[in-house]
Order: structure tokens, then sequence, then C-alpha cells
């Protein structure tokens, strides 16, 4: 039983760092979503199925039982006994998934299809994050476009018909006065100028 591929699978994923055991470990990485799979043990007590339940629907991660005691887990995993654990890789998720499939198709081949497709997702990601890295390190950028000519701004009028922004400068140009063309400017009269107290002088005088 020790060099079962599935117990193997278990045990590198231990060494990995990508397998947690027990009920709080395994409900704290279903909570915070990191896990992939939850495992059974097919001894293991209804309560522990309740809570394993409970935790692959909060982390909506499939349970699956596997076909080994607590004692058979526990030995390939280091412990007395297991009746819990969770894998938090996706690519071990799916190739033990694939390895309890082969067993029985009916009743693990649903899950290990699903774990498949987002094991390939990954793996996806895992690929592009890793070009895009490489990319960074070459040096290597998108080819300079020049950028396209400016256009005039359409403001909505009223109306709802497109109106252009008038350019600043020559509205400016607009409001400064316009010269008078063919009239010589107006002469100050010389008789309107203002006297010691400040009025005017018409150059007439008052009878006394």
């Amino acid at each position: 039983m020790p060099n079962d591929p599935i117990l193997h699978l278990l045990g590198l994923a231990k060494k990995a760092g990508r397998l947690e055991i027990g009920e709080e470990p395994v409900g704290a990485v279903c909570r915070a979503g990191q896990a992939r799979l939850v495992l059974l043990a097919s001894d293991a007590a209804p309560n522990t199925r309740r809570r394993a339940s409970h935790f692959s629907q909060a982390g909506k991660v499939p349970c699956l039982e596997a076909p080994f005691t607590k004692e058979e887990l526990g030995l390939v995993l280091g412990r007395s006994s297991c009746a819990m654990l969770s894998l938090t890789d996706a690519g071990f998720s799916a190739a033990v998934a694939e390895k309890l499939a082969l067993r029985n198709p009916e009743r693990y081949g649903p899950a290990a299809g699903a774990l498949r497709e987002r094991a390939g997702r990954v793996l996806q990601r895992q690929k592009e994050q890793r070009r895009h890295e490489k990319n960074l390190r070459s040096g290597k950028r998108k080819p300079w476009v020049p950028p396209p000519p400016a256009e005039a701004k359409q403001v909505p009028s009223v109306r709802g018909r497109p109106k252009a922004v008038p350019d600043i400068d020559q509205a400016k140009a607009e409001r400064r006065p316009k010269e008078r063309l063919g009239r010589p400017p107006r002469p100050k009269n010389p008789s309107t100028k203002g006297g010691p107290s400040g009025r005017r002088l018409t150059g007439k005088f008052r009878r006394s």
C-alpha cells in the first residue's frame, strides 16, 4: 500500500508544502480560497464528513472520499492517523483526481474533469506570467507608434448638434476693439477747457 501512486503523490505534495492535514488547517485554507481539493479517509466519522462538506462548500472545491483508511493516510504523511486533508496546488489536485478516476470513473470522473480544466487555466496563466517577466528582463517593448493628429473637440450644443470648440487665440483677437476705417479722429474743442474751478468754459458771457 505505501507504493500506491495516489499515496506517493500525497507524500510529494506534503514535501512541497502543498498539503494541509487536520480540521483546522483544512478549514483555514478553504476559507482563504487556497484549497483545490479536500480528501476524506474511508473510515472518517460522520461529524468529520459534515465539517469537510462545509469546508468544501466555503472554498468552492470538490470533496472526495479516498479509498484509504485514516491509518494508511497517516502512515504516508508522517502522522498516526489522518481523517481529512486538503491539497492547495492545482496540479497535484488534478493528478490525484485522475488517479482516482482510473479506479472508479463514475465516482471520481466529474471531479477529475473539473480539476483538469482548472489546472490547465492555472498553467496557462503561469506561462503568460513567465513570458511577461522574460520580456521585461530582455528589455522587449512594444514598437513606438506616433500619436494620432489632434482634432477639434466636439461639444454638444443645446439643440443636440455637435459644435466645434473655438480657438482661444482667435476668440481673443475677435474681442479686441476694431479701428474705425475712413473716419479721421474727432478733434477736441478748444473752447471746452476747464476753468480754475473745474467748470467748463463755453465762451459765452452772462448778462448782469
